[in-house]
């Protein structure tokens, strides 16, 4: 195995939660919120139809697919590659005004209280894409946090099919790297996004990068989301969508400015958070 990378098998939400007390916490002195991977804003990254679709440095069939096989049921979908923090959601061990959640979060025997703020439409967009695509939440930070946190966003399993954590990260660098080959999905039906093109550093046209989210509720970049994800749903290939959307979003318009993609929110209205 290339020494600068470590793929760990995945584990299913029953796993996640039974190893969490055998894990060890990775914080570094003790630092609690190393358990969450909180990130500054990032600038956009320039990805044109010109890059290669798969730039991963190994062999998805040298390793265990991060993903069971599909379910029959969502065969036809494709998958949806979700990240977690300041894309859904904003997370600190610090109390913040407000929060719309506070989940408790076990380490080394302590229970830590998280404080969680929800980005605005999060409700309607994960209730939609939850009915057009096989969802997978992958996110860099531990098991141990973001499987309560998921708990609560999706309480029935309706919404999210599987769920990867900083353990199913490529490790390159120090870099956390979600290595989108690896999950055992065409890659032409594979979709991610992602506030931090690290994370989709190996397949970049697989991209739909957003902007970091932290705490401001007149967001409203989830729902204008959904007119290119319905594109996507029903496409053959996700690139020639995903590369039309990145040269209109590079020539300067936002997204709720595209001429293809009209808004889907009342102005003022947030009632579906």
């Amino acid at each position: 195995m290339n020494a600068m990378l470590k793929h760990m098998k995945p584990s299913t939400k029953d796993d996640a939660k039974s190893k969490g007390k055998k894990r060890q916490d990775n914080s570094e002195g003790g630092d609690t919120s190393t358990m969450i991977t909180q990130v500054n804003q990032h600038k956009m990254a320039v990805i044109n139809n010109t890059i290669a679709e798969n730039l991963s440095p190994v062999r998805a069939c040298d390793f265990q697919s991060l993903l069971p096989p599909v379910d029959e049921r969502l065969a036809h979908r494709p998958c949806l590659v979700l990240d977690l923090d300041e894309t859904l959601v904003h997370s600190s061990f610090k109390p913040v005004t407000v929060p719309d959640l506070v989940i408790p979060v076990e380490i080394k025997g302590n229970v830590h209280q998280v404080f969680v703020r929800l980005r605005p439409y999060i409700q309607e967009f994960m209730k939609r894409v939850g009915q057009m695509f096989e969802v997978v939440v992958f996110t860099a930070s531990l098991a141990e946090y973001a499987d309560p946190l998921l708990d609560e966003l999706d309480p029935d399993g309706s919404l999210i099919h599987h769920r990867l954590f900083r353990e199913h990260c490529s490790n390159t660098n120090g870099l956390f790297v979600k290595d989108l080959s690896l999950l055992g999905r065409p890659l032409p039906k594979v979709i991610i996004i992602d506030n931090s093109p690290t994370s989709f550093l190996f397949q970049p046209r697989n991209s739909i990068q957003c902007t970091s989210w932290f705490d401001d509720m007149d967001d409203h970049e989830l729902i204008d989301l959904l007119p290119v994800m319905e594109d996507l749903a029903v496409c053959n290939s996700v690139y020639h969508v995903l590369d039309e959307f990145r040269l209109q979003m590079s020539s300067g318009q936002g997204l709720s400015n595209l001429p293809s993609y009209q808004p889907m929110h009342p102005q003022g209205d947030q009632s579906s958070q």
